[in-house]
């Protein structure tokens, strides 16, 4: 599904070069569900970035569904990235000016869909996500959690392959992002990859693999047996401070 080789990033400040990413490789399949941590410059974004085409490598490879990505036009890799990536932002990036339907149905327009059809299949997403009655609503009458479970809605519209978050639960609050984690292994359930970037040990529990960044290298993956052996010290982590868990 996904293939990095040697990817490395860097961006130019003024005089001065910053080194982002340093020679990742990652291998990513089909349904997997993926937690990526770090510290704030790790570049876990920049990854982030990279895998849904926002954001052009310096060098090494990368292989999406066999194909190579590499130097594309921002036509074409806005082409793919409609064709096999959906996106979920901190800060729900929805339209202020348009109401939840209008809001979940974008990216239908985009790709042509009438707006009869494209309003039709917005309101189905919207049912799946409990916020049918919500169709209406602006985004500044609507919570949180509602928000983004009508960004959740955007991202599937399109049915992709994966779903790229981005902090997903980073501006709600704990009991929200346990529902939103909760849907987003709804989503993994039904074969779609799922990779979040977090700063959440919790959040990041709640996933079936975890990537750690440090200073723009990988330093741990962990994953089946590591992984459960991190929930357990997590687990133990928040009974000890006296924190009920969710995990």
């Amino acid at each position: 599904m996904i293939r990095l080789n040697n990817i490395n990033k860097s961006y130019v400040m003024g005089s001065n070069s910053l080194h982002v990413l340093k020679g990742i490789d990652l291998q990513i399949e089909q349904g997997d569900f993926v937690s990526i941590m770090g510290s704030s410059g790790s570049g876990k974004s920049t990854l982030l970035n990279i895998l849904g085409m926002l954001d052009n490598y310096d060098s090494g490879t990368y292989h999406l569904s066999g194909n190579l990505i590499q130097n594309m036009s921002e036509k074409k890799a806005a082409q793919y990235r409609n064709d096999l990536v959906g996106f979920i932002f901190q800060s729900f990036n929805l339209i202020s000016f348009k109401n939840a339907m209008e809001n979940v149905a974008l990216p239908l327009y985009y790709k042509g869909v009438p707006r009869k059809k494209r309003n039709q299949i917005a309101l189905e997403y919207l049912e799946k996500l409990g916020l049918k009655d919500w169709a209406t609503h602006m985004p500044n009458e609507m919570s949180g959690g509602q928000k983004q479970r009508v960004a959740i809605a955007r991202a599937l519209i399109s049915q992709p392959k994966i779903i790229l978050a981005d902090e997903p639960t980073g501006a709600l609050d704990s009991a929200t992002s346990y529902e939103v984690m909760d849907i987003l292994k709804k989503v993994n359930d039904d074969g779609i990859t799922v990779i979040i970037v977090t700063h959440e040990h919790d959040i990041a529990a709640m996933t079936n693999q975890i990537i750690r960044l440090k200073d723009g290298l990988i330093h741990e993956i962990i994953r089946n047996g590591e992984l459960k052996q991190f929930k357990k010290e997590y687990t133990h982590g928040l009974e000890a401070a006296q924190i009920p868990s969710y995990v």
